[in-house]
């Protein structure tokens, strides 16, 4: 679910103001999955502009007071989920670890960096959702090192119904700042796209969705 409205519009504005997030119905981008897609979201742009990058940092502070039980640790997901994280655990005045994507070659060959204690109670800070896939295998990690995920804050989701449905099986909650729907709705309001783009950016969605 989105945190709240007031916060979904303004973090869609932003991501659209800095181009963090691009719309392009008529001249697609490639994603490293192959797909063609009329979007492109980098939310790492987000950390170059301090005013917006403490407005997502508050927000994810408010999000997990307000909705989780209190952590005993923030984890970020790599890479995007790392310097949100880090901003967040900073605030909390909580630990901080990261999830890496598989693990490392050499050395002590760690997917978890930083230091866990079973039990622990943890939040998952990533900067997007699309599948859900990446994220959950975090928060699986977490578990097998004897954690308890008590939720997940996100900046941006696709609110794809396979996600969805991928969230609840898992029993993990997740919390974004905005998705899809509220972002295109933001971009139409501010002349960012038309109402032809709208049908072609649903149209997208809904395909994924299948």
């Amino acid at each position: 679910m989105i945190y709240n409205k007031t916060v979904s519009l303004q973090t869609a504005e932003y991501l659209l103001g800095i181009k963090a997030v691009k719309l392009s119905p008529r001249d697609l981008f490639t994603w490293a999955s192959g797909i063609k897609s009329p979007i492109y979201c980098d939310n790492r742009v987000t950390l170059s502009f301090p005013a917006i990058r403490t407005f997502i940092k508050e927000n994810f502070v408010n999000a997990i007071t307000e909705n989780f039980e209190k952590p005993d640790l923030i984890a970020g997901v790599a890479t995007g989920g790392i310097p949100q994280g880090a901003l967040v655990a900073e605030e909390l005045s909580l630990p901080f670890v990261y999830v890496r994507n598989s693990k490392k070659d050499h050395g002590l060959t760690n997917l978890i960096e930083g230091r866990v204690e079973p039990g622990q109670k943890v939040v998952v800070v990533e900067d997007l959702i699309s599948t859900g896939s990446s994220s959950l295998e975090t928060v699986r990690a977490l578990q097998e090192a004897g954690c308890k995920v008590v939720g997940m804050v996100a900046i941006f989701t696709y609110n794809l119904p396979v996600a969805v449905s991928r969230f609840e099986e898992a029993g993990c909650p997740l919390i974004t700042l905005t998705d899809y729907e509220i972002l295109i709705e933001k971009a139409l309001k501010t002349d960012y796209i038309n109402e032809d783009d709208i049908k072609v950016l649903r149209e997208f969605k809904t395909s994924l969705s299948k």
